[in-house]
């Protein structure tokens, strides 16, 4: 999206399950296995059944510290075992106040809650996104007709949703993170990144939690753990080395390292598993990834789910803590992206 490849009112199947974050952006994007991508570039289409459609409706307001990482963690909580499995999930923002990262952090996590696909449908959200950087839009505006019908038809109250932290082994196993707070669980390594929270606003929310910590004095990470940041692509390392006027005039990355990050190179990396800062047996970690399953960070190892906002608090406290536990109080304008 961050180039204009992804436009609304497109279809766009890919060779990765989290392809389905397309449909922050009023596109339908669906995961698919290499066979099925590799008939479509030979023939120019594939195949796809039907799938049950489920409206979910966001009415209310927003809370504090509360992210599109947040909301879909309590959607994963609530559905249970069933989830959505194989179905098209339609989301409306009632008062359209949840931005694309949030959006994106949403469609995306339609992998683990087992749908075809997500999408929020083309808005005055989108089209200022891509207005504001100066993408033309290639298509009518698409949105469902008064005639639809839905299998499943659900309204989520967002003022009911607090930051959220899901334990092993699973992202529906989500809990507010005051409570977990309670526990003072500690980790090995805080980690924020992946596709689901790898975007700059993502690093932005937690450099301004960072930033605000530094306010009421505590400026840097405990001894013991790790704290490592991986930008979602190229471009968002880049970005985040140049001054943000939200910080100060300081850039993302000097902020997250001042606090004692260590910023790695784009990839996937930990969140499947992989390289040297995946998770060894008996080892902890919270980060900002999508899939805590068993096994998933590494053998052995034991991964929480939360949103950038969260993981930055948690790296500062030394525990598993949201924002609030550090003495921060919400301010739109100091810490909303």
């Amino acid at each position: 999206p961050e180039q204009g490849l992804i436009a609304p009112g497109g279809f766009y199947p890919g060779a990765d399950s989290h392809s389905r974050a397309y449909g922050a952006y009023g596109a339908v994007g669906i995961g698919v296995g290499s066979t099925t991508l590799g008939f479509g570039w030979a023939t120019g289409y594939i195949y796809v059944t039907v799938a049950k459609q489920r409206r979910v409706v966001f009415s209310g307001k927003l809370q504090p510290w509360v992210s599109g990482k947040d909301i879909v963690l309590r959607l994963l909580q609530g559905w249970g075992v069933k989830q959505s499995q194989g179905m098209s999930v339609e989301f409306v923002d009632s008062d359209q106040q949840l931005p694309i990262p949030y959006r994106n952090t949403i469609a995306n996590m339609m992998a683990e809650g087992e749908a075809l696909n997500g999408i929020f449908a083309q808005d005055g959200v989108t089209e200022a996104w891509y207005r504001a950087r100066g993408f033309s839009l290639p298509y009518p505006r698409v949105v469902a007709g008064d005639d639809a019908r839905y299998e499943i038809d659900e309204t989520h109250d967002l003022s009911s949703v607090a930051p959220m932290i899901a334990k092993p082994f699973s992202p529906g196993n989500a809990f507010p993170a005051e409570e977990v707070a309670t526990e003072r669980i500690t980790f090995h390594k805080a980690m924020i990144g992946s596709c689901t929270n790898g975007g700059y606003d993502d690093l932005l929310q937690a450099a301004l939690v960072i930033r605000g910590a530094r306010g009421i004095g505590i400026d840097r990470i405990g001894k013991g753990y790790e704290f490592i940041v991986f930008p979602g692509s190229g471009t968002v390392k880049r970005l985040i080395e140049e001054p943000d006027p939200r910080l100060g005039g300081d850039s993302i990355a000097e902020v997250l390292r001042r606090s004692g990050a260590e910023i790695r190179e784009s990839w996937c990396g930990p969140c499947f598993g992989q390289g040297p800062d995946s998770l060894s047996k008996g080892e902890r970690a919270i980060t900002s990834f999508n899939r805590n399953w068993q096994n998933r960070m590494g053998v052995g190892g034991e991964g929480y789910l939360a949103s950038p906002a969260v993981v930055a608090a948690s790296a500062l406290a030394g525990y598993m803590a949201p924002p609030s536990k550090l003495g921060l109080r919400w301010d739109p304008e100091a810490y909303g992206v």
